[in-house]
């Protein structure tokens, strides 16, 4: 299986992405997988033209000479990607979310309506068998409506994929938290395995994911402690 994973974290020490490179290590315990990791913030990445110059020459690649190009080829043969960012404002951070605009390339201006009533733009090439799978972490504690508005963006551009939204992941680089941070990253391997095995996750092994470590009164609490 190839696999393509889009790190839309801008630190290298990233919260996020510890729980992806867990997530990654059950699921390629073999070594069976082709893996492409791309940290965007270190790509040449320049924000989509609206010129649809994409579209007149129908190839796949953008007409800016960048980064993107290189993307968009892996994007289109991959069997699965992964889409792992810390959430900004609500949604992915900007150099993330101008791959995700750049991705025009792939969809013809032809328009197609599905069995749903949805509009959607033909494909250039067949993505019915490409598995999406986002990972999402946030420095909030858990609350309702924390990750509505990705999800909602998320399920309409990638095809309703499998999505893991874990609060309070700043725990994850700080050792007094190890007691608790360490526990849920076998929890990921543990998915990526099953994810191997199924290429899905079940609502079960989501949900343990998605259990915030620590009450939210206990991580507010040590964070105003902190400032």
């Amino acid at each position: 299986m190839r696999i393509l994973v889009l790190n839309g974290s801008p630190k290298k020490k990233s919260d996020t992405f510890r729980l992806t490179d867990a997530f990654l290590k059950g699921l390629n315990s073999g070594n069976e997988h082709e893996v492409h990791i791309y940290n965007i913030i270190e790509k040449n990445i320049n924000p989509c033209r609206g010129c649809f110059g994409c579209w007149e020459r129908m190839d796949g690649h953008c007409v800016i000479n960048d980064d993107q190009n290189e993307i968009l080829d892996l994007y289109r043969t991959s069997d699965l990607i992964i889409w792992s960012f810390p959430l900004y404002c609500y949604g992915m951070p900007s150099h993330l979310k101008a791959v995700l605009d750049r991705t025009i390339p792939l969809v013809k201006m032809k328009m197609i309506q599905l069995p749903d009533g949805t509009v959607q733009h033909e494909p250039l090439a067949d993505f019915s068998n490409m598995h999406t799978l986002v990972i999402c972490g946030c420095g909030f504690p858990d609350w309702e409506g924390n990750f509505d508005s990705m999800k909602l963006m998320c399920k309409t551009c990638f095809g309703n994929p499998e999505i893991i939204c874990v609060p309070e992941t700043p725990l994850m680089n700080s050792p007094a938290a190890s007691i608790v941070a360490d526990p849920l990253l076998e929890k990921f391997v543990e998915a990526g395995r099953e994810y191997g095995r199924n290429m899905e996750l079940s609502a079960d092994t989501i949900a343990k994911l998605e259990t915030p470590m620590i009450s939210a009164e206990e991580y507010i609490r040590n964070v105003n402690q902190d400032m």
